[in-house]
C-alpha cells in the first residue's frame, strides 16, 4: 500500500506544471484590477496580451469619458512592477504590455476600467464575464495563450513537469 502511494504521488509531481503566469482580474469600484504572478521561472523580455474580443459582454476598456464606455472611466495605470503598457485607445479591446523583467515570484498589478457593452450592468463586470477572454504570453522561444475562466483568472502554463523554464 505505501509502495502504490509513494509511485501515486511521483507521478502526480512529475505530470504537474513547474512553472506558471497567471492573470487575474478583479472587478472594482471605481477601478478594476488586473493582477499578473509569476510562481515559477525568470522571464525577461516578454510581451503579455489581454485580448477581450471573443467575450459575450462585449468588453471594452474605458479610458476616456467622450468615449465608447459608460459613466466611470479610468486610464490603465500600472500600480505595481515593472510593466511598460502600450497605449490603449477607448474601447479597445485589447491590452498589451511589454515585460522587460518578470522575476519567479513576482506580482505585478494595473488598474483600468472595464466595461459591459450587451448588458444593462454596463459598469460592472465580474469575473464571469470574463469567459471567452484570452491571455498571451511572447518570450523568445515562443507564444503561451490561456483562456480565462470564470472565475476571471487564466494561467499560463510555461513548462510541463520537465524541470526547465523557457528562454525568454
Amino acid at each position: 500500500m505505501l509502495r502504490t502511494l509513494t509511485i501515486c504521488t511521483a507521478t502526480l509531481l512529475a505530470t504537474s506544471s513547474y512553472a506558471d503566469v497567471s492573470v487575474a482580474f478583479r472587478d472594482g469600484a471605481p477601478k478594476d484590477r488586473i493582477t499578473l504572478t509569476n510562481e515559477g521561472c525568470d522571464l525577461s523580455n516578454a510581451t503579455l496580451t489581454i485580448d477581450l474580443t471573443a467575450t459575450p459582454a462585449g468588453l471594452i476598456f474605458d479610458v476616456t469619458s467622450a468615449g465608447a464606455g459608460v459613466e466611470v472611466f479610468q486610464p490603465v495605470e500600472v500600480t505595481a512592477g515593472t510593466i511598460s503598457v502600450r497605449p490603449v485607445v477607448d474601447g479597445a479591446q485589447v491590452l498589451v504590455m511589454d515585460i522587460p523583467s518578470f522575476p519567479k515570484g513576482s506580482v505585478f498589478s494595473l488598474t483600468a476600467d472595464l466595461d459591459d457593452t450587451v448588458s444593462n450592468r454596463q459598469i460592472t463586470v465580474n469575473g464571469s464575464e470574463m469567459i471567452g477572454a484570452s491571455v498571451s504570453l511572447v518570450m523568445a522561444d515562443g507564444i503561451k495563450t490561456a483562456p480565462f475562466g470564470s472565475d476571471g483568472t487564466a494561467t499560463l502554463a510555461l513548462s510541463a513537469g520537465n524541470g526547465s523554464c523557457p528562454t525568454s
